[in-house]
C-alpha cells in the first residue's frame, strides 16, 4: 500500500486521477491531504474541511470483475466500510443517506465522491473521495456537520482511523469480489437514514412531496413508497431528501 501524503492540493481526486494517466498505480494507492482547496462532493458541492483536523482522502482502486451496471456497489462497500470504522470508535446514531453520506443521528459526518473511470463499456478503475470531518468544532454556515470530537468529546488520531478504515474496505472489497451482492445491499439498507419513516423529498422541479423510503433498486436508485401506495424510483439528480 502506498500512502502519498500533501500538506495542500486542490482535490485529492483530482490530483489521484492525474498520476494514474501517468503511471500504473498500484491498487490501494492513497492519496492524503492536510488541505484541500477545492475539495468536491455529490452534484458538484464543495466539501469544505479546516487544515490537519479531519481525513481528506482519495483511494485508487482498479477494477476487474464488477459489471458496470453494478458500479453502485462501489458506493455500498465504501459506506459500509466507513460506518463500520466509526463504529470501532464507538460514534453514536449512525447511518447512511442515500447515495453515501454518513450521518451521526442526523448530523453529516463524512461524504464521498467516487469517480469511475470507464473504457468501452467496462469500468476500469474506481477513485475513491472521502471526508471524514473528525478533530474539527465548528462549522461557519453548516448547520447539518458535525464531527467525531464534537459527538464523543475527545480528539481522534488521524492515522489511526485511515488505518482502519482502509483494513475494513479491503474486507468489503473482498466481499464484492466474491459476489455476495444482496447481502451487501441489504446490510447498506439496514442503515439508510429515514427508512421506513414518513420523510419530506424535492424533485427537480423543486416540488415538495411525502414518502417513505423502502431501500435501493439494483441500480442504487433511491426506492420511495409514496400516496396511493405507489412504488417509484429516483435517480441522484432527481431529488434531495430535506427531513
Amino acid at each position: 500500500m502506498r500512502i502519498i501524503k500533501l500538506d495542500a492540493i486542490d482535490s485529492t481526486n483530482t490530483f489521484l486521477k492525474e498520476i494514474s494517466n501517468e503511471d500504473l498505480l498500484e491498487d490501494y494507492t492513497i492519496v492524503v491531504a492536510k488541505q484541500q482547496t477545492n475539495g468536491r462532493g455529490q452534484m458538484g458541492k464543495n466539501w469544505q474541511s479546516k487544515a490537519g483536523e479531519n481525513l481528506t482522502f482519495s483511494v485508487f482502486k482498479r477494477i476487474n470483475s464488477l459489471a458496470f451496471s453494478n458500479q453502485f456497489y462501489l458506493s455500498i462497500i465504501t459506506s459500509l466500510a466507513l460506518y463500520k470504522t466509526l463504529k470501532l470508535y464507538n460514534v453514536p446514531n449512525l447511518f447512511v443517506k442515500w447515495p453515501n453520506d454518513i450521518l451521526s443521528a442526523n448530523k453529516k459526518i463524512a461524504g464521498v465522491l467516487i469517480e469511475n473511470i470507464v473504457q468501452k463499456n467496462r469500468l476500469e478503475h474506481s477513485i475513491i473521495g472521502i471526508g471524514l470531518n473528525i478533530n474539527q468544532t465548528d462549522f461557519i454556515s453548516l448547520d447539518s456537520a458535525s464531527s467525531l470530537k464534537l459527538i464523543c468529546g475527545k480528539t481522534f488520531d488521524l492515522d489511526e482511523i485511515l488505518h482502519k478504515f482502509l483494513i475494513t474496505l479491503k474486507d468489503y472489497f473482498k466481499t464484492l469480489d466474491s459476489g455476495y451482492f444482496e447481502m451487501l445491499k441489504s446490510d447498506y439498507e439496514s442503515k439508510l437514514f429515514r427508512k421506513n419513516k414518513p420523510s419530506t423529498f424535492k424533485n427537480a422541479e423543486g416540488v415538495l412531496f411525502s414518502g417513505f423510503i423502502k431501500g435501493i433498486s439494483s441500480s442504487g436508485n433511491l426506492v420511495l413508497l409514496l400516496e396511493d401506495e405507489i412504488i417509484e424510483e429516483f435517480a441522484l439528480n432527481e431529488i434531495t431528501l430535506l427531513y
